[in-house]
């Protein structure tokens, strides 16, 4: 895992004319019955022990694809650790969790499913249940031949997970060519983002999620969660985490691993301690803000487009 030290200002500051983003496409690929069967697992309480908690649980896709708590809660109201992660555009994401542990949303699927904090389940209890549903092993079977396994349900989850990605920000217009999609301050707060080198963290269709970064390179982040450190054991991976996406950020409120963060201005403000270590003025910081706004994009035409509509044979 590539881990960046960057120097900003000798890397970074003539990037006013490179585009290190991309816009999101506006129709994600993906196969449609495979999602739709993805769908009604992703808001199925069965897949936890005690039947009470879902995907959906602390992934609402309404409203930032996050839960906007500090750190979620599982079954019997058990308080996780650290933040929880947006599901939408996680498809563009080279890693999933914080600490970087799956690869693929399909890998990512299982994590919660056997975390005994967030579901605490198992899928030899989660397949059982889904068997004695008729029109559920009659939907897995149009599509597996094989029927309900755990490869399936995490794939069928996974190609549903495909669908969330939210097109169309006023900043993808202006990749796409609109100069005038953002305002005079939006556009000065774009520049500052890259001119102080956030954008050598923050690239890539989904402005992160491509890397594995140190919370706190310039000053101490206070923190006793180790991050990747608890998947590799390596002392050199102590405090790193994975580089949280910007899509619909303005959404996801409270941020960082931990969820202390309450609002955006405040996590510019200690990205630009920790990770930077310059003084920016507050007008600097309130245009990046402005600039932050810009990337909330549409939300996933699938979920209204398939409101009623059935696996097809």
């Amino acid at each position: 895992m590539i881990k960046i030290i960057a120097l900003f200002f000798i890397i970074f500051n003539n990037l006013n004319s490179i585009e290190l983003i991309t816009a999101i496409p506006a129709t994600p690929n993906y196969d449609k019955n495979k999602a739709l069967l993805g769908k009604m697992l992703f808001f199925d309480k069965r897949l936890s022990q005690n039947n009470t908690i879902s995907c959906s649980s602390c992934h609402n896709i309404s409203s930032g694809g996050d839960d906007n708590l500090s750190v979620s809660f599982g079954i019997y109201k058990k308080q996780g650790t650290r933040n929880s992660p947006t599901v939408l555009n996680a498809r563009y994401n080279e890693i999933q969790f914080w600490d970087g542990r799956a690869t693929s949303l399909h890998t990512q699927v299982l994590g919660p499913i056997h975390n005994p904090v967030e579901m605490d389940s198992n899928f030899d209890e989660i397949v059982l249940k889904l068997k004695n549903d008729k029109s559920f092993l009659e939907s897995f079977l149009l599509i597996y031949p094989n029927g309900i396994n755990e490869f399936n349900i995490s794939d069928a989850i996974s190609e549903f997970e495909k669908t969330l990605t939210t097109p169309n920000s006023k900043f993808d217009k202006f990749l796409k060519g609109d100069k005038l999609s953002l305002s005079k301050d939006e556009l000065k707060g774009y520049k500052t983002f890259k001119e102080y080198g956030c954008i050598s963290c923050h690239n890539g269709v989904n402005i992160g999620g491509n890397l594995i970064q140190k919370i706190g390179i310039v000053d101490n982040y206070n923190t006793d969660d180790l991050g990747r450190y608890y998947v590799t054991k390596d002392e050199s991976d102590k405090f790193y985490f994975k580089v949280p996406t910007l899509r619909n950020i303005d959404l996801t409120a409270p941020y960082f691993h931990d969820g202390k963060v309450g609002t955006l201005k405040e996590a510019v403000e200690k990205m630009i301690k920790y990770q930077i270590g310059y003084l920016l003025d507050d007008e600097d910081i309130e245009n990046i803000v402005k600039f932050l706004k810009t990337l909330n994009g549409d939300l996933p035409k699938f979920i209204k487009d398939t409101e009623n509509e059935k696996i097809n044979n």
